[in-house]
């Protein structure tokens, strides 16, 4: 409690909070307002029985369930990332320029992210609105009315993006998961407000049960996030002039949960991707479309069936996701030029064999907690036969990840003005 009330009492630090909060509400008020043309019966109907929007409209904040002009949140941007992240595979010189030259490299990186946000966002956004035309939530409105729709959820989509580097400049968190943590927070006086009205004396116990499990969830999300393997590193002695470096001992933490809530995303655009082949059949053959729509949608709102594949890829994902951006060898070579050695193991490739085993067993335990963490919701519902009541999920792991986050980062710059007051 001191500590949050000290963040008040330093004059820039409750400026930057207080700036921060003030874009944070802007976003919530481009949220809820809606595009043209929407039918609302259609709209709660469409969103009750497709499970898939229900995740992405946690990545859009909470922008997808009223059809507002930001839509489509900052999906297309997070989208743009992966794609870029996956480019350093292909191309070197891009993994390099990202890696090695620092802050330069990085800037460069993100503007060639931003450029790829738009037409992603307007492929994405010619998507989602001709899937809800065909389906009867949005009414016609011609061909110019649908192409404005498009336009000005793509540019809601990039004004987002610009929203999300705003606040991420002022180093209290990651703007775009601050974005998505906002609009999941936003959405919970709602849901507390429907359990209350689906409220039966006759349930009192499961009611009681969902609480204390949800309690553990919340605790197990805190200590896997927080976990970590350290692999104890030393450092060989070394003589320079009168001088002795070196002959320090650490270790090298190697995260749990590396991947973070990546590998969802991965999970949810590959189960979406078949939706949007149904509708780019439309151009050739209506009924086609309609046809392979209806097997899609019939095949992934079974349940057990829905929820087998999403956990399945999510482990997969997390296992990609954690090779392509976390290199064992790049980690042997830097500890071995830094006169670092682990003890007992010889430095090269023993070394790199040494910290790809550690991650493979770590990755096995992180891709088990996201894939159960990611159906948890469908395990409570099938259990409870309650809809209203949802332990664990994508959202929970969004909400604490960026708790903790903005947490560590409050204290940072707190301890900074400590130290610059005593000296």
């Amino acid at each position: 409690m001191n500590k949050f009330l000290n963040i008040f009492k330093v004059p820039d630090l409750r400026k930057k909070v207080l700036i921060i909060l003030g874009l944070l509400v802007v976003f919530r008020v481009l949220a809820a307002i809606p595009i043209p043309g929407i039918n609302p019966i259609k709209l709660q109907e469409f969103f009750n029985s497709n499970q898939l929007f229900g995740l992405l409209n946690i990545f859009s904040g909470g922008g997808l369930s009223n059809l507002s002009i930001v839509m489509l949140g900052i999906g297309p941007y997070i989208t743009a990332t992966i794609i870029m992240q996956l480019l350093t595979i292909v191309f070197p010189n891009l993994k390099k320029a990202y890696y090695e030259e620092g802050a330069e490299g990085r800037a460069k990186f993100n503007r060639i992210a931003r450029l790829i946000t738009v037409p992603l966002a307007l492929l994405q956004g010619y998507g989602f609105l001709n899937l809800l035309a065909s389906r009867g939530v949005l009414e016609p409105l011609g061909s110019l009315g649908f192409l404005a729709n498009v336009i000005v959820i793509t540019a809601g989509s990039m004004l987002l993006m610009w929203i999300g580097e705003l606040i991420s400049e002022y180093k209290i968190g990651n703007g775009t998961s601050m974005i998505i943590f906002a609009g999941i927070v936003a959405g919970l006086p709602h849901t507390v407000i429907q359990s209350f009205l689906n409220y039966t004396p006759s349930v009192l116990p499961t009611y009681f049960a969902f609480i204390v499990l949800s309690i553990i969830v919340i605790a197990g999300v805190v200590f896997v996030s927080e976990g970590e393997r350290k692999i104890p590193v030393s450092y060989a002695k070394q003589v320079r002039g009168n001088k002795m470096y070196g002959g320090a001992s650490t270790y090298l933490p190697l995260k749990v949960n590396q991947a973070g809530v990546i590998p969802i995303i991965f999970a949810i655009s590959l189960l979406l991707f078949p939706q949007f082949i149904a509708q780019a059949l439309s151009v050739f053959s209506s009924d086609l479309s309609i046809k392979v729509n209806e097997f899609v949608a019939g095949f992934l709102n079974n349940t057990i069936i829905y929820s087998a594949l999403y956990f399945v890829l999510v482990v997969i994902f997390t296992y990609f996701y954690t090779a392509i951006t976390f290199d064992p060898n790049e980690i042997s070579k830097n500890l071995q030029k830094s006169g670092g050695f682990i003890p007992g193991i010889r430095p090269g490739q023993a070394t790199t064999e040494v910290i790809a085993k550690t991650v493979h067993r770590t990755t096995l335990f992180g891709a088990l907690f996201l894939g159960v963490l990611a159906i948890l919701p469908n395990i409570t519902q099938l259990v409870t036969g309650i809809q209203t009541l949802q332990i664990g999920g994508t959202a929970l792991l969004i909400v604490v990840s960026v708790a903790l986050e903005i947490m560590k980062q409050l204290e940072s710059q707190l301890s900074v003005r400590e130290y610059e007051g005593i000296f």
